[in-house]
């Protein structure tokens, strides 16, 4: 039977899908903003280091990694993260943790509730193109 372990130090395929199981789970850990302000409070989001992976991250926004991702807000916050001033006001605002965990908790609520998720009027029928239910306009 075939070990991972054996294989993982010669074969380039096996390394390069670990390596990519690790970003994935990592770029998809961004999408809780308890662990966003956890990596503020530890200085760790004002690491130039840590700053560089983060846009080395911005590799998920391409299509084709990005049907990887389990959890959209992750994407989102990963964007906000390329931004100093929101790092900054991660570190020092609770507020602004609790304000994308009531943002979250709230698209999670309603994203399937067509009464949330078309913004244009109710008696109008839907034009291609327009919001309905399944898009995403906003995160």
């Amino acid at each position: 039977m075939f070990n991972e372990t054996e294989g993982s130090s010669s074969d380039p395929k096996v390394a390069n899908r670990a390596r990519f199981e690790v970003e994935l789970e990592f770029v998809q850990s961004l999408a809780n903003p308890f662990y966003l302000h956890s990596l503020a409070q530890q200085n760790i989001l004002e690491q130039p280091a840590f700053i560089n992976f983060l846009e080395y991250l911005q590799y998920f926004r391409d299509k084709d990694y990005a049907r990887f991702i389990h959890y959209p807000h992750a994407l989102h916050h990963l964007e906000l993260l390329q931004h100093a001033q929101f790092r900054a006001e991660m570190k020092k605002d609770e507020f602004l943790r609790e304000y994308l965990h009531q943002k979250q908790f709230d698209h999670w609520r309603t994203w399937r509730d067509p009464a949330h998720t078309n913004k244009t009027n109710d008696t109008s029928p839907a034009v291609d193109g327009a919001e309905g239910p399944g898009t995403m306009s906003s995160i």
